[in-house]
C-alpha cells in the first residue's frame, strides 16, 4: 500500500513547504528590530493553541496556525569572532513553536559532507551548510559527523545509531576515536570505550583499565606513555642485554570524516546532482536527525528510545569542584554535647505520617480539611507540605491536632536564626502583568524576566514560573478535553484564525523620500526599498542589499563621500526647464506665491558629512576647508567667522612652523613636485593639522587616537607633545592597509589588524568614542566623564568597516552634548591635557628625552657588567679627554694606551676628534 502524500502548507509567496523543509522565519519588523531572518527546520504543523493535532479518527485538525521549528544559529549569534562565510550555520537541538505567519520563504540547509561542490552550492541563492552544533545551555560547540562514519562501537549499537539518526554529535577530541576501527581489549576481547581504554605505547594494543594487572585507576597524565606487561618485560631484557631496540610500529593514520581532496580546476557543474542533493532524504528519529554520543555518553543508553539526545557535561561532584576544608583550630577540643551536622539528630523531620496509626492518619486528613476552606489552597504543594510538617511536629510533641493553626505564614526552620515564610507573598496584578509580558519577550530566560519584574527575587520568579506554567497547562488540558468531547465538526472559537496582514509590509518602505540612497551600496535606483538596520548612514536599503541582509546577514557598506563637489548648477533648475538653458530664462512656476522665509546657509563638515550653520561649521577663506569648530580646536568669534583660515593656511603667512605639512605620525607621501596641489586636500578631514613642539605638523586625527600624544593646550589642540614617547612597536609594525613600515600604527578595537590612522580614515573605517563603565573600586584612579547621561571612562575606538555587527556604542567625533561640546573636545580636555601647571614645556621634553637616554646608557652599563671580570657594578663613565661626567651619550674608545681598561669619550669630544668631512646645508661634500 503506497504511503500517503506528505502534508504541505502554502506560504504567502506561493511556495509549498512540508515537514523537514528549511525556511526563513521572522516576526514583524517592529518586533525583530532590524535583525536578519532566522533559519529553521519545520518539525511539525500544529493547530491553534488548545486544540489537539489529530482528532479521535486520526484526521488532522484544521486550520493550521502554528508550526514547531528547530533553530539554526549564525556564528555571529553565539560568538564575537568574525566569520567571512555568510552561508555557514550552527545546528542546535533546540525547538520552539511559532505562528505560521512568521514563515517567509523556503531555503536549503545540508551538512558539509552531503555537498559535493561547496563553491557551486554557495553561489546559488538560499543555500546554507553546517558542520558543527551549538548547545545554548552549555554554551559550547560540538562536531557533527555522519552516523555511518562511526565504527568504534559494538555492532548492535552501531546498527541502532545508523538506523535512527543521520548524524552524531560529539566533542572534537572524541571524533578520531569514534571514526577509528573497532577497538577490542586484548585481554577480554570486548569493546573498549574510549574513556576506559589504555593503549600500549609499543605494541599499540588496547586494554581495559580494569583488565591490566594491577588495575589502573586513571589514565597516565598528558605527555606520559604506558606499556603493557609483555612489552615492559621485553624492554627490560633489551636494556639488560644491550640489544638494539627495533623501531616502534607506526600507528596507522587516523581516519577523518573530511571530504576527499578535489583536483584542481573549476568544479563540474552538474545540475542534476545539485537537485539530488537538495532533495536527499535525511533520517529523523522523534523529529531529530542527530543525537549526542560523546565523552559523557554510556553506549548502552542509546538503545533506549527515550534516552535524552542532548549534549552533556561532566558532573560537578567531587574534589575538583568541592573544597576539602580542614578542621578549624580548636575543633578537636569541642565539647561532646554539641551536635555535629550530618547526623540523624540534626535532620529536620518534614513528615512521619507513614509511622502513624490508621486512626491518627484519619485525624490528620480531617484536620487538614478544617484548616482552610479554600479549594485552591488545599491543592497547593507549599500549603500541603507546611501543614503536614506542623501536624507531624504536633504528633511528635504529643499535642492535639486541633492546636495546629495555619494563620501565620512564618515558621522557624532548624539551623536558622530568624523565621522564614513557607510560601511566597501573593503576586499583585501589576507584577503578574509584567511577568507575562516578559515571558512573551524573553521566553524561559528567567533572569531577564526577573529584571523586567524588578520586585521579586530569582527564587520567587522560578517558583512562580512553575505555578504559572502548570496553571496554563491545566487550562489547555481542559480545552483539549472539551474539544475531544465535542468532536471535529464543532469548532472552538480559539481555532479560528484571524486574517493577519502581510508581516513583510512592515519591512518595505512604501513611499521612499526623494533622492534616497541605499545605506550600504549608495545606489539611488531600486524597485523595492527595504528598511535598514540601525547604524547605517540612511534608513533604507535597496532590493539587493535588503535581501542580502535579511537572508545572509551580510552587508558590504561603502564609505561616505562628499557629494557637494559632484553637484552641478543644473541641480537648481526647475522642472520642465531645458538642462542646457540659461538660468536667467527659467519659467516661473507661480507668480502669486509668497516669498519663503530666508534659510540660514548650511555648510557640510568633511569629518561627519553632516550639515551645520556657519559658526558651528567653519570654512577656510583660503582653501575652502570645512569642519566643525569643535573638531579642530577652534573657539570661533562671531565677528571673524567669515574670515577664518585653517592652521596650515595661516602658517604660510606667519611661518611659525615648517612649510612641509607632512604628518610626523603617517608615512611620507610621494607627490609630484610639478603639480602644485594643495596638500593635505581640503575635502578631507586630514587637512586639520596642528603644530608640534618641534615646529612640525601632525594630523588632529592622529594626535587624538594615538594614546601617547598630549597637548599643551587641549582646548585649542595646540602644540602637540609626546611624539618621542611613542613606543617602538608602533613604528616597526607594518600597516595592513598600505603595507608600509614608516609611521605609527594603532590597532582595531575588534580584531588584531594594525594600520595608520590616516589610512584607516581614507578606507572608511569607523572612528568614535566609547563610554566604558568603571568599577566603583577604580573610580578614584580613573577619569570619569558624563556624556549624555552615561557616566564612565571615554575611550577612543577605531573599528574596521567590515565589522558591521559589532556591539560597541560609539559616539561620532562631531557628536555634541547639551553644552555644545563635541565628543573630541570632551575627550581631549579630560585625557589629552599635558601637566602644564607643574612643569615647563622644555622640562617636559627634557624628561622624555632622559627616559630614552637612560634606557640607552642602561644598555651600556649592563653590557659593561657582563663583559667585565668582576661582579660589581661598573662605575659611571667619564670622558678621558675632558674628564666630564655629563654628556647625552658616551662613545666607547678602543684604540687607547690605558691598557685593558675601557675608556669613554663624551659626545662633544667625539665630534671634535672624529675624522670626517663637513657637510654644509645645500652644498655637497667634496
Amino acid at each position: 500500500m503506497p504511503s500517503p502524500p506528505p502534508f504541505k502548507i502554502t506560504l504567502k509567496n506561493g511556495e509549498e513547504v512540508k515537514v523537514n523543509d528549511h525556511v526563513y522565519c521572522s516576526p514583524s519588523w517592529g518586533v525583530r528590530d532590524g535583525t536578519p531572518y532566522s533559519i529553521a527546520r519545520i518539525m511539525e504543523f500544529l493547530p491553534a493553541q488548545g486544540t489537539p493535532t489529530f482528532d479521535n479518527s486520526g484526521k488532522r485538525n484544521e486550520p493550521i496556525t502554528r508550526v514547531r521549528l528547530a533553530w539554526y544559529y549564525r556564528p555571529s549569534d553565539v560568538s564575537d569572532r568574525t566569520v567571512a562565510d555568510c552561508r555557514l550555520l550552527l545546528a542546535a537541538i533546540y525547538s520552539e513553536v511559532c505562528e505560521l505567519s512568521q514563515l517567509r520563504s523556503k531555503c536549503y540547509v545540508l551538512h558539509r559532507d552531503r555537498i559535493s561542490d561547496l563553491a557551486g552550492w554557495k553561489k546559488r541563492p538560499d543555500r546554507f551548510y553546517f558542520t558543527r552544533l551549538f548547545d545554548p545551555w552549555l554554551r559550547k560547540e560540538f562536531e557533527v559527523i555522519p552516523a555511518t562514519t562511526v565504527r568504534n562501537v559494538p555492532e548492535h549499537i552501531r546498527e541502532v545509531l545508523v538506523s535512527r539518526y543521520e548524524y552524531i554529535v560529539a566533542e572534537r577530541e572524541v571524533v578520531p576515536d569514534l571514526t577509528d576501527d573497532l577497538r577490542l581489549c586484548d585481554t577480554c576481547e570486548k569493546w573498549c570505550p574510549p574513556a576506559e581504554t589504555l593503549q600500549c605505547d609499543r605494541c599499540k594494543k588496547f586494554f581495559h583499565m580494569e583488565c591490566v594487572n594491577p588495575p589502573m585507576l586513571s589514565k597516565p597524565s598528558r605527555g606520559y606513555g604506558w606499556t603493557c606487561a609483555p612489552c615492559s618485560r621485553a624492554h627490560e631484557e633489551e636494556v639488560e642485554g644491550h640489544e638494539v631496540r627495533h623501531l616502534t610500529p607506526v600507528a596507522p593514520k587516523p581516519k577523518t570524516n573530511a571530504p576527499a581532496a578535489r583536483g584542481r580546476g573549476r568544479p563540474r557543474k552538474d545540475r542534476v546532482l545539485a537537485e539530488k542533493e537538495e532533495n536527499v532524504e535525511i533520517k529523523h528519529f522523534k523529529m531529530w536527525p542527530f543525537r549526542y554520543f560523546g565523552l559523557y555518553t554510556f553506549a548502552e543508553d542509546t538503545l533506549d528510545p527515550d534516552d535524552l539526545i542532548f549534549p552533556r557535561a561532566a558532573t560537578r561532584v567531587g574534589p575538583k569542584y568541592q573544597a576539602t576544608v580542614p578542621a578549624a583550630p580548636g575543633v578537636a577540643d569541642r565539647p561532646a554535647d554539641i551536635e555535629e551536622r550530618g547526623g540523624d539528630t540534626t535532620i529536620e523531620v518534614l513528615s512521619l505520617v507513614n509511622e502513624m496509626s490508621p486512626a491518627e492518619v484519619e485525624a490528620v486528613e480531617k484536620q487538614k480539611q478544617l484548616l482552610t476552606r479554600n479549594d485552591k489552597l488545599k491543592c497547593s504543594v507549599d500549603w500541603l507540605t507546611e501543614v503536614t510538617f506542623r501536624l507531624t511536629e504536633a504528633w511528635l510533641n504529643k499535642r492535639d491536632f486541633a492546636t495546629v493553626s495555619m494563620r501565620s505564614p512564618m515558621r522557624l526552620q532548624k539551623w536558622k536564626k530568624t523565621e522564614t515564610r513557607y510560601t511566597d507573598k501573593e503576586w499583585t496584578a501589576e507584577e503578574i502583568a509584567a511577568f507575562e509580558d516578559a515571558i512573551q519577550v524573553h521566553g524561559a530566560e528567567l533572569r531577564a524576566v526577573r529584571d523586567e519584574v524588578g520586585t521579586r527575587s530569582m527564587p520567587e520568579v522560578v517558583r512562580f514560573y512553575g505555578h504559572w506554567k502548570n496553571s496554563k497547562l491545566g487550562e489547555e488540558n481542559v480545552r483539549i478535553r472539551l474539544a475531544r468531547a465535542n468532536g471535529v465538526d464543532e469548532k472552538m472559537e480559539a481555532t479560528t484564525r484571524e486574517a493577519t496582514p502581510d508581516e513583510e509590509e512592515g519591512s518595505i518602505v512604501m513611499e521612499p523620500p526623494r533622492n534616497v540612497s541605499c545605506g550600504a551600496c549608495r545606489t539611488r535606483e531600486s524597485e523595492v526599498w527595504w528598511k535598514a538596520p540601525k547604524g547605517l548612514s540612511t534608513s533604507v536599503l535597496c532590493d539587493n542589499c535588503g535581501l542580502s541582509w535579511r537572508k545572509y546577514a551580510d552587508l558590504n557598506v561603502r564609505p561616505m563621500r562628499d557629494e557637494s563637489a559632484a553637484k552641478s548648477k543644473t541641480g537648481d533648475k526647475r522642472e520642465g526647464t531645458p538642462l542646457n538653458g540659461p538660468a536667467a530664462k527659467r519659467a516661473k512656476t507661480s507668480s502669486s506665491q509668497s516669498t519663503p522665509p530666508p534659510v540660514a546657509p548650511q555648510l557640510r563638515c568633511v569629518a561627519c558629512q553632516r550639515n551645520g550653520p556657519i559658526g558651528k561649521v567653519l570654512r577656510c577663506k583660503q582653501c575652502q576647508f570645512r569642519v566643525h569648530a569643535g573638531a579642530c580646536g577652534v573657539n570661533p568669534d562671531p565677528a571673524t567667522v567669515e574670515s577664518w583660515v585653517c592652521d596650515l593656511c595661516q602658517n604660510e603667512k606667519t611661518l611659525e612652523a615648517s612649510l612641509m605639512p607632512d604628518c610626523l605620525l603617517c608615512p611620507r607621501m610621494r607627490r609630484d613636485p610639478k603639480k602644485k596641489l594643495i596638500y593635505p586636500p581640503p575635502d578631507s578631514y586630514l587637512r586639520a593639522c596642528k603644530p608640534t613642539e618641534g615646529q612640525a605638523w601632525v594630523h588632529v586625527l592622529c594626535s587624538v587616537f594615538i594614546p601617547e600624544i598630549t597637548f599643551s593646550d587641549a582646548t585649542r589642540l595646540r602644540l602637540v607633545e609626546g611624539v618621542s614617547a611613542i613606543p617602538q612597536y608602533r613604528w616597526q609594525n607594518n600597516c595592513t592597509l598600505c603595507d608600509r613600515e614608516d609611521g605609527a600604527v594603532i590597532q582595531c578595537s575588534e580584531c588584531p589588524a594594525e594600520y595608520h590612522v590616516s589610512c584607516a580614515w581614507k578606507h572608511g573605517h569607523k572612528f568614535g568614542f566609547e563610554i566604558q563603565p568603571v568599577k566603583s573600586s577604580r573610580r578614584e584612579a580613573a577619569t570619569v566623564v558624563d556624556w549624555k547621561g552615561n557616566a564612565g571612562q571615554m575611550v577612543p575606538s577605531v573599528i574596521c568597516k567590515g565589522h558591521v555587527g559589532h556591539k560597541r556604542q560609539l559616539h561620532d567625533i562631531c557628536d555634541t552634548n547639551d553644552l555644545g561640546e563635541t565628543a573630541l573636545q570632551v575627550y581631549c580636555k579630560n585625557y589629552k591635557q599635558a601637566p602644564v601647571a607643574q612643569t615647563h614645556g622644555l622640562l617636559r621634553k627634557a624628561r622624555r628625552l632622559d627616559k630614552i637616554l637612560n634606557a640607552t646608557n642602561g644598555d651600556i652599563s649592563s653590557a659593561a657588567s657582563v663583559d667585565g671580570d668582576s661582579t660589581q657594578s661598573a662605575p659611571d663613565p667619564h670622558c678621558y679627554r675632558c674628564q666630564t661626567e655629563f654628556s647625552p651619550f658616551f662613545h666607547e674608545v678602543t684604540n687607547t694606551t690605558q691598557g685593558e681598561a675601557k675608556s669613554w669619550l663624551c659626545h662633544k669630544c667625539h665630534a671634535e676628534t672624529r675624522k670626517s668631512y663637513p657637510v654644509i646645508i645645500g652644498i655637497g661634500a667634496p
